[in-house]
């Protein structure tokens, strides 16, 4: 496939933002909810009124005394808001720290001390937790709902930061531990909108474009710069409960979706149950992890376009969106999931080494090393961590598999997640998540033993079927008897990822 080719444009979170919209001020954007930090955008906006109430909110952050240089850690409800607060600091030359309200305190003041006395705005989701964390000043703290009702006059103008100087943080998902800030630049990400840019291009009709991401996910500012600098209108979904989802799309009619994996899993429910809610989807897209055959190929049955395509993309927030495949209804009845597809020409690659990081040839498995000119600076305040994984320009990805002689990546496991004589515990979850339609969610970890244990989740309105189950395993390694936990028990990150080594722990507590 040949991809179209855009310019190269180092991305300004406030500069994006205001250039969309003033090429394209009337295009829409729809929430399902109303925004804490925006009550006055209502339901559904503009670009160009949004890019006016950002304006204001950074003249309230700048007169609470935020300024050019600061480090401001968004620390709040997962709703739209949070990236037009980070736009506002953006705006003021400050650098938005994008932050799960899921992390505990203890976690945030180990985080927010590697960030020297930053700022910290907050809401009623974190009301309880800011102000216990002990590395953010008293002074420095900012209550979302007294913020919008501070009074303005005036507005101050934006501030820059030298373009390759550290402007916007995200987090590791924290699966092993405390989180690591991951720092860029508007060149790193500039790269990466570059790519974005890219695929959008492929899209025909700039039509209604459904997006549920956590706010904080590095993805989620590359999606929306880039769906803006094209003039797509949004729909944003803050509530991704089956319920609510049914409810908002049976408002709209979508053009496309982009979601995580599980959540693409935890709504295939409904994609069965109520097709005609994703009947108008053209296109789908799943976000930088590894998502099952089946799940694929309920939402292309579902679509009533002529040639659904569902995107699969590999990668890493290091390196931004790396290896992608389409499919369609035709490619998936035959597909290795297993298969992520290949990199985008010129941006990025992947290759395979052994332990000793020698190139290993086609069909040899081996660490996943990525090449992204998107790839982040460095973790904020832990560079060694950072610089263990580089191979000169090669980031290794902490994953395990192997090229085929086409080039296409095949992923296996975490490196970490390698369990004795399992050759690849995600091929194991596709397959029973694509057999038992009775199973919500499959996790397999390391049980007693070094034992691979099986952790299910079964459907709310299905019965565990025991026979189709062991028949389903028969030829796999040897699976301890699964657990069966409801879906909502399952750790999980801010972006839906299991946190594997979290429920390995709670097992070895248990034994």
């Amino acid at each position: 496939m040949e991809f179209p080719n855009n310019p190269y444009e180092e991305l300004n979170l406030y500069s994006n933002f205001s250039q969309a919209a003033k090429k394209y001020p009337k295009v829409a954007i729809h929430f399902d909810g109303t925004l804490i930090g925006f009550p006055e955008l209502g339901l559904e906006t503009t670009y160009e009124e949004a890019e006016k109430r950002i304006i204001v909110q950074a003249s309230r952050l700048s007169l609470m005394g935020i300024q050019k240089g600061d480090k401001v850690v968004i620390y709040k409800s997962p709703m739209f808001d949070t990236y037009l607060l980070a736009v506002a600091v953006s705006y003021l030359g400050a650098v938005p720290i994008m932050i799960s309200y899921h992390l505990p305190v203890p976690t945030m003041t180990i985080m927010c001390q590697r960030l020297e006395e930053p700022w910290l705005i907050y809401d009623h989701e974190t009301a309880a937790k800011a102000p216990a964390i002990t590395s953010i000043k008293r002074d420095h703290l900012v209550e979302l709902e007294q913020l919008r009702e501070l009074p303005v006059n005036g507005t101050v103008p934006q501030s820059f930061l030298p373009l390759s100087e550290i402007s916007y943080m995200t987090h590791t998902s924290g699966t092993t531990g405390v989180p690591k800030l991951i720092a860029h630049s508007a060149q790193s990400m500039g790269w990466r909108t570059k790519w974005q840019r890219n695929v959008f291009d492929l899209m025909p009709e700039k039509k209604l474009v459904a997006f549920h991401i956590s706010p904080v996910h590095s993805r989620f500012n590359i999606g929306i710069s880039s769906l803006m600098s094209k003039g797509f209108p949004l729909l944003w979904i803050g509530n991704g409960q089956i319920e609510a989802v049914s409810k908002t799309l049976s408002q709209f009619e979508p053009y496309a979706l982009e979601t995580h994996p599980n959540n693409f899993v935890q709504w295939s429910r409904l994609a069965k149950e109520k097709p005609e809610l994703f009947a108008s989807f053209n296109y789908f897209h799943s976000t930088f992890d590894a998502i099952n055959k089946g799940t694929m190929k309920i939402f292309l049955e579902a679509s009533q376009a002529d040639k659904p395509v569902f995107m699969q993309v590999y990668g890493q927030s290091e390196c931004g969106p790396m290896i992608m495949r389409f499919h369609t209804k035709e490619s998936i009845v035959e597909l290795n999931a297993r298969n992520m597809g290949i990199g985008m020409p010129e941006l990025t690659e992947v290759r395979i080494v052994d332990q000793k990081g020698r190139e290993l040839p086609a069909k040899e498995s081996g660490n996943i090393q990525m090449l992204s000119k998107g790839r982040a600076l460095t973790y904020y305040q832990e560079d060694l961590r950072f610089t263990e994984n580089t191979y000169g320009l090669w980031w290794d990805s902490g994953d395990f598999g192997y090229k085929d002689d086409a080039g296409d990546l095949y992923l296996l496991d975490r490196q970490v997640d390698l369990i004795n004589k399992v050759d690849s515990t995600l091929l194991i979850e596709d397959v029973l998540l694509d057999q038992l339609e009775f199973l919500d969610e499959v996790v397999i970890v390391r049980g007693k033993n070094n034992v691979a244990q099986p952790i299910i989740s079964v459907d709310a309105d299905s019965e565990m079927d025991w026979e189709r189950w062991w028949q389903a395993i028969a030829d796999f390694p040897l699976l301890n008897e699964p657990l069966i936990w409801a879906f909502e028990d399952i750790p999980r990150t801010a972006t839906m990822k299991v946190q594997r080594l979290k429920i390995e722990e709670g097992l070895k507590a248990d034994s």
